[in-house]
């Protein structure tokens, strides 16, 4: 029932981390203020396709 989807840094477009999530219940993007550790900063992490 929960799909894996993949979070990736708004600001250097890295994917960083994964999760899951209900795609019948959520369908649109999921957005995370989440660590990137390339940025070394807090950013947003969106959903990617």
């Amino acid at each position: 029932m929960r799909d894996l989807v993949i979070l990736a840094c708004t600001k250097c477009k890295r994917r960083n981390y994964t999760t899951t999530k209900n795609k019948k219940k959520h369908s649109d993007r999921i957005v995370h203020k989440k660590y990137c550790r390339f940025c070394n900063v807090h950013t947003d992490h969106k959903e990617t396709r």
